[in-house]
């Protein structure tokens, strides 16, 4: 292994260590979920007790209750010295950084070159700008997951399909890159029977253990959800909420800050309409793209990163760990085609880290509807914008090769 290697594996695992302890001294508990409902929730299923998404109705898909499962494992030996709550934390830190130095080692190998080292570099960046919101929530699970997939869409198709609908059934998001490689590869009937093959066995277990009506709860259970104060919709409504005119609640229900306001609730209602028409045009541009004739290393990756934005500006939750959603398709993008990814590089590391600043930083005080953290998320969600009209440009300005551009 190079120095240069040795260098930015060493960097990678460091973020870790650094990110993971700023989630124990910083403000407003930004590992809370771990500790407040991940390990109850596992602990529960572990005791005979409730099983989230086969017993009761569960916000997440079924395969999230793995993860959390294999931390109760990894804290067994910790359980003594640091009791329940901080060895069940060092187990989820420990367990995502497990799989990120996994799906590292598929991104960069031993050697870390070129192109591999600069997305590797980007991502250890865009770890620590993030902060302990990229490791302490269930979406750092699904990170490597689709770095490894996306990594392998090329020549093992099947596996990089596997490997995605695994994700997709432990957080929904992964399935955009799935769905972009679809449009945009010959290899699509091979990754559809391979995501068939997995969503078949996943939905199949969960029957056999015992779902019924909550087989598919994690979708009503999201569409049932209010208008929350960091969704890119919200935006106004915290500007009301400065002046008064509008209220931040807690929603017990939810576990999570909503806007109190005339009009919040049509435009949460309206959002779950308009995020399936703006995914479904930029999928359809990308079909168009692919029948000019434009070759999928270029088409791809600003396809996935479209359709994952898509999936964040037009949601009604808005939560800070959605941005580690924006990862894995810039990786592919630096990748396949790094010049023209310069620009969604710069923009990812900014929403990072005003992610950051908003939560845990000043997320209190955007509670209380004071101007800065205000002015500091509408920055950012206004760059969400930015970031999505860059990458559908960079679906409909995919190069086409002379041949087919006639």
């Amino acid at each position: 292994m190079t120095l240069r290697a040795l260098a930015l594996w060493g960097a990678f695992a460091l973020a870790h260590v650094l990110v993971a302890t700023l989630g124990w001294v910083l403000p407003t508990q930004p590992m809370g979920d771990v500790v407040l409902v991940y390990q109850p929730w596992s602990q529960s299923a572990l005791s005979g007790g409730a099983v989230m998404g086969i017993t009761e109705p569960w916000v997440y898909p079924h395969l999230a209750l793995v993860p959390m499962l294999l931390t109760q494992l990894l804290a067994f030996p910790f359980t003594a010295l640091l009791g329940a709550q901080g060895a069940y934390l060092v187990a989820w830190a420990l367990l995502i950084t497990i799989c990120d130095l996994l799906g590292f080692a598929v991104l960069v190998g031993r050697e870390g070159r070129g192109r591999r080292a600069t997305a590797g570099w980007f991502w250890t960046a865009a770890l620590v700008l993030l902060g302990p919101i990229a490791m302490y929530r269930i979406d750092a699970v699904t990170v490597p997951l689709a770095v490894a997939g996306g990594m392998w869409l090329a020549r093992r198709p099947a596996v990089a399909a596997t490997l995605l609908t695994v994700g997709a059934w432990i957080k929904i998001w992964p399935g955009a890159l799935l769905v972009a490689a679809v449009v945009a590869m010959r290899s699509r009937l091979r990754m559809l029977a391979a995501a068939g093959a997995v969503t078949v066995a996943v939905v199949g277990t969960v029957v056999l253990l015992g779902a019924d009506r909550e087989l598919f709860g994690f979708l009503s259970q999201q569409t049932d959800r209010g208008l929350q104060i960091e969704a890119v919709a919200a935006t106004p409504f915290l500007w009301l909420s400065v002046s008064g005119a509008a209220s931040i609640e807690y929603s017990f229900e939810i576990l999570t800050f909503q806007i109190g306001a005339a009009g919040a609730d049509a435009v949460a209602a309206a959002l779950t309409l308009m995020m399936a028409v703006l995914v479904a045009a930029i999928v359809a541009a990308g079909v168009l793209r692919v029948r000019r004739g434009a070759p999928w290393p270029r088409l791809l990756p600003p396809l996935a990163l479209a359709i994952v934005t898509a999936l964040i500006v037009t949601n009604k939750v808005g939560s800070p760990q959605f941005h580690t959603w924006l990862i894995a398709p810039v990786v592919l993008w630096l990748i396949h085609d790094r010049t023209r990814a310069a620009g969604a590089v710069a923009l990812v590391l900014v929403l990072c880290a005003l992610t950051f600043a908003v939560y845990p930083l000043s997320y209190d005080a955007l509670l209380r509807a004071e101007l800065l953290p205000v002015l500091l998320i509408t920055v950012r969600n206004l760059l969400l914008v930015v970031l999505l009209v860059q990458a559908v440009r960079g679906v409909l300005r995919t190069p086409i090769p002379a041949r087919h551009s006639s």
